[in-house]
């Protein structure tokens, strides 16, 4: 099992950054639209969406991704900053910030076909968008935000291997401990004022320091709760995975369910620092 995680990890980093560096934007935003439509697939299965209303709603909502970022443009090579998305960036945002938690708390369960829609669609039209946005501004960029939680993830599996102890959310997801989600953010701490130096090289001050800090602290545990929202709905479907798309994986949600979550903030910072 591990050996085909390892494998099927590589070939997707290799497959990525082949994307991410030589794709024209219009391809990019392409692929970051296909993604959008078939992470809205695995969705359909999570929130029992099936047959015709599945099939509609993750070609309508990859259709969606597609023009809506060429009408703002995405699809363009040094395209003006996407202002007119912030509203929708924040949409995400606040549904991960406030709504979420509260969701994770009372384990509600997304009930009917128009809850279903809607809440998927804020869940991976944003961060899909994001992802043309970023690379729109610079592939490196891009990269540096991916591997946020790239880094927590890792940090956090490797952290609660060795000292888990205490469960963090034992009735939505038992492997997950606080030793690990500390693990996480040491590691994207470590690796966020390591990156910051080498893209920006800043004039460090105390002020920025903490604030670069608190940043890197408010994504990680953003990104834990993106996986633990999917361990929720994982567990209510009675789904161990979103699907079999990527072997030793699962599916794409459960690849990208920490960028859910923390790719919306990630694009409100951006659309804030172009002013």
């Amino acid at each position: 099992m591990l050996k085909t995680r390892v494998i099927t990890a590589v070939l997707l980093l290799g497959a990525l950054l082949g994307a991410v560096f030589y794709l024209p934007p219009l391809a990019w935003l392409a692929l970051s639209a296909l993604i959008c439509g078939a992470g809205g697939w695995e969705w359909g299965g999570l929130t029992r969406l099936a047959g015709t209303p599945r099939i509609v709603f993750a070609v309508l909502l990859g259709l969606l991704c597609l023009v809506v970022g060429w009408v703002v443009g995405l699809g363009e090579a040094g395209g003006r900053a996407p202002f007119a998305l912030g509203g929708l960036y924040l949409l995400g945002a606040v549904f991960w910030l406030v709504a979420v938690p509260l969701w994770l708390r009372r384990k509600w369960q997304v009930q009917g076909m128009g809850a279903a829609v809607a809440v998927g669609a804020i869940v991976l039209l944003p961060p899909a968008l994001v992802l043309a946005q970023l690379r729109q501004l610079g592939p490196w960029l891009l990269l540096a935000a991916l591997a946020i939680c790239w880094v927590a993830d890792i940090a956090a599996y490797f952290a609660g291997r060795a000292f888990g102890r205490r469960k963090l959310a034992p009735a939505i997801s038992p492997g997950k401990t606080w030793e690990g989600a500390w693990g996480a953010l040491a590691g994207v701490l470590a690796y966020g004022f390591v990156a910051v130096w080498q893209l920006f090289a800043p004039a460090w001050s105390v002020g920025g320091v903490v604030a670069l800090a608190l940043a890197l602290a408010a994504l990680t545990a953003v990104s834990i709760v993106g996986d633990l929202f999917e361990s929720l709905l994982k567990r209510q479907a009675g789904m161990k995975d979103s699907g079999t798309l990527l072997p030793g994986h699962g599916g794409i949600l459960d690849r990208i369910d920490s960028l859910t979550s923390t790719l919306p903030l990630v694009g409100l910072a951006a659309l804030c620092y172009a002013r």
